[in-house]
């Protein structure tokens, strides 16, 4: 460690914040916003996420000049507006697409109204729900800027994911603190990974790591903050909760730049670039006000998390793409159940729209069990019976057996459509990934939508949520949002006399196990069945599966909380004779 008699104190801020995609106006004006709440604090420099200027993932609008002009642009005038703003004096590190040489996922340091440099990803993700080698051309160069007397490295994302990459030249090139900001997406459990993996950093660098994470949906996927810093040792120093925005403020103690420190060689197969500021040799002013220590945010329980992403994943796509309201099937049943109060979560209860359609199989239950759901969340109710619909098409048609089971899901389905087009709700579908999985929906019916905020929850964790839900509310002395029959009763699509899922399904609990093995993990039909599954059931539950994916092709977009979510994440061609051994 070098000694130059003082040992600099900064003052950092990590901006948990949510961008939207395209939005470069409204995504600065949050920069600039955060940039003086962290400044009237006394921060010295303040970190956003990944591509925040653009919006993360931007996907093909990568592929635009305008849009690349547009960002460039952008990056440019916040530069200028954080001095018109009063906040000159305080270094923001944001994300950005930069044209340099071919497309980069960037971060650029502003101070002063200048762009003092920039890097760019050395590590492209092209796994999951990953494609930025479809995109991006890597970056070569280390930057390194000194700012305040203290070398400040600068990461982005999956380079912190990557064991003896830039986190290696980081310790080659002895940086008294690394940033890393991200466009991370949640999936369960995932927090528990993080956390260890920068701590692993930290100590391969030997130096402190701030974290930032950017929070809110995108389509599909979900971000969940999750922000933190910890010391060159690893020790958690502060961390954000998850799912909301929040400005999380350290004070560090680091160890000072050598300022004859030259680096000609290049390390890991990265040049170290040093930029100064103009302040590079200047200490940081005397930290003002009370410390700023940072709180340390306790991860959210396994219940929580998921029902926070799927919240938060419902909440945005209806904000962010113009909607003021949902609209649903009311059904009775646990999925809508859960989808309704997942919906009333995220936008209120009186901006749902619950619809009971009953036909001539619907039980007395399905009916009393969606009005005492509308009832318990405030959603705004309505019945529309379809009996004569359905009666109109199976006549005409003289339709019979699966045709007509299948005319009753449809005319629900262009009910809701119909709904939509004249009040301007959102449709949620209210399908679950076990469904989805094996193709039990009927396309054109229960699997019309906007958006299907259950589409990657088990049946199994569907139940598990809706009790956990209905423990929170008991817990603040709320009423339970999801009415306890539609918890207990057995599912049903009623779509013909006393049928149940049962007839055509096996028990969920053993359906879930089959399929995590087989769609999350990959797992081979002998290698189930090895396990001690049945034989028949395996290689049952597998062709269905295999012979559904045009079905989930058309299916609505919806939140990804697992590792392998349906689209995204798992995707197998429709035409395919390929068929294991079973």
């Amino acid at each position: 460690m070098r000694d130059t008699g003082e040992v600099p104190q900064i003052r950092i801020a990590l901006a948990q914040v949510n961008s939207t995609v395209g939005a470069f106006e409204a995504n600065s004006r949050i920069v600039v916003a955060q940039t003086m709440a962290a400044a009237a604090r006394g921060a010295h420099i303040v970190a956003f996420p990944e591509m925040m200027l653009t919006g993360y993932p931007p996907e093909d609008l990568v592929l635009r000049p305008s849009f690349l002009a547009s960002s460039r642009a952008s990056l440019s005038r916040l530069a200028a507006e954080l001095v018109d703003a009063g906040a000159a004096d305080t270094a923001v590190i944001v994300g950005y697409l930069d044209d340099s040489g071919g497309r980069r996922n960037a971060a650029a340091f502003l101070w002063r109204g200048q762009i003092v440099s920039s890097y760019y990803k050395h590590h492209l993700p092209n796994y999951g729900v990953f494609d930025e080698r479809r995109y991006f051309v890597p970056g070569d160069r280390f930057t390194v800027v000194r700012h305040l007397g203290v070398d400040i490295a600068l990461t982005i994302c999956e380079d912190a994911w990557q064991e003896g990459g830039p986190f290696a030249v980081a310790r080659r090139a002895r940086v008294g603190l690394v940033v890393n900001i991200n466009g991370s997406p949640y999936e369960r459990d995932k927090d528990d990974v993080r956390l260890p993996l920068l701590q692993r950093r930290a100590r391969e660098a030997e130096a402190p790591v701030a974290y930032v994470n950017c929070v809110g949906g995108q389509d599909e996927l979900v971000f969940d903050g999750d922000s933190f810093v910890v010391d060159a040792a690893g020790g958690l120093l502060a961390r954000s909760p998850q799912f909301v925005e929040d400005l999380l403020i350290v004070d560090l103690t680091l160890a000072d730049a050598d300022p004859a420190r030259i680096d000609a060689n290049p390390v890991a197969g990265m040049i170290i670039e040093r930029r100064p500021t103009t302040a590079a040799n200047l200490a940081a002013a005397p930290l003002g006000g009370a410390a700023e220590s940072g709180q340390i945010a306790d991860p959210l329980d396994a219940e929580a998390e998921v029902w926070g992403a799927l919240v938060v994943g419902v909440r945005d796509y209806v904000v962010k793409n113009g909607f003021t309201s949902v609209v649903l099937g009311m059904s009775g049943g646990i999925d809508s159940a859960v989808v309704a109060a997942l919906a009333a979560d995220a936008i209120g209860g009186d901006r749902v729209h619950g619809v009971s359609m009953p036909s001539g199989y619907s039980s007395g239950h399905s009916r009393s069990d969606a009005a005492d759901l509308a009832r318990r969340i405030g959603a705004v109710y309505r019945e529309a019976p379809i009996g004569p619909m359905v009666d109109a098409f199976v006549e005409s048609l003289k339709l019979s057996g699966l045709a007509e089971e299948n005319v009753q899901a449809r005319v629900r389905g262009t009910t809701l459509m119909g709904l939509s087009n004249a009040e301007g709700h959102l449709v949620l579908a209210t399908g679950n990934k076990s469904e989805l999985a094996v193709g039990y929906s009927t396309i054109y019916g229960d699997a019309v939508g906007g958006f299907a905020p259950i589409k990657d929850v088990p049946k199994t964790l569907v139940w598990t949520l809706a009790r956990w839900r209905n423990e929170q509310a008991r817990a603040r002395g709320e009423i339970e949002p999801i009415p306890p029959n539609s918890i207990t009763k057995p599912p049903s699509a009623e779509l013909r006399p006393g049928q149940l899922d049962s007839d055509s399904l096996p028990d969920y609990e053993l359906l879930d196990t089959i399929l995590a093995r087989y769609v999350d993990a990959d797992e081979g039909v002998a290698d189930i069945i090895a396990q001690g599954y049945d034989a028949e059931l395996v290689s049952r539950v597998a062709r269905m599966v295999d012979t559904a994916e045009w079905k989930r092709r058309q299916y609505p977009p919806g939140p990804k909380i697992s590792f392998k979510a349906f689209g995204r994440d798992r995707r197998l061609p429709i035409t395919n004779r390929w068929r294991e051994a079973q």
